[in-house]
């Protein structure tokens, strides 16, 4: 049940093919060996207002969140980490920040309904 969210700045559509990131980090996901591939979801979303620090100046940013459902170790999920960044370093390394965090979903409180 991962879903990964990634949230970048407006200016990096022109500088990234967006499509193309998220669909190898989406094959990172399926073939990773962690996730039933009919469960792993993948999405990406513009932010068109930001500010970092005192300035508010960060120029461009990609921020990637994962959640899945808890039970992977944290080695298998710093393993995943790194994975997903060296696809991000792979297609983005001229944007300045780069950032992925994993997240545990608590398995008793997930609930999921499908028609």
């Amino acid at each position: 049940m991962p879903n990964l969210v990634m949230e970048y700045a407006d200016p990096v559509a022109e500088r990234v093919n967006v499509p193309g990131l998220l669909e190898d980090l989406h094959q990172t996901l399926l073939s990773c060996g962690l996730f039933e591939d009919n469960s792993v979801k993948s999405r990406s979303y513009p932010c068109h207002t930001w500010l970092v620090g005192p300035e508010g100046d960060l120029k461009t940013f990609i921020h990637i969140e994962l959640r899945m459902l808890s039970g992977r170790s944290a080695e298998q999920k710093r393993e995943l980490s790194r994975r997903l960044m060296a696809i991000l370093e792979q297609h983005a390394s001229e944007i300045n920040s780069l950032t992925v965090d994993i997240r545990d979903m608590d398995r008793e409180c997930f609930l999921k309904a499908t028609h």
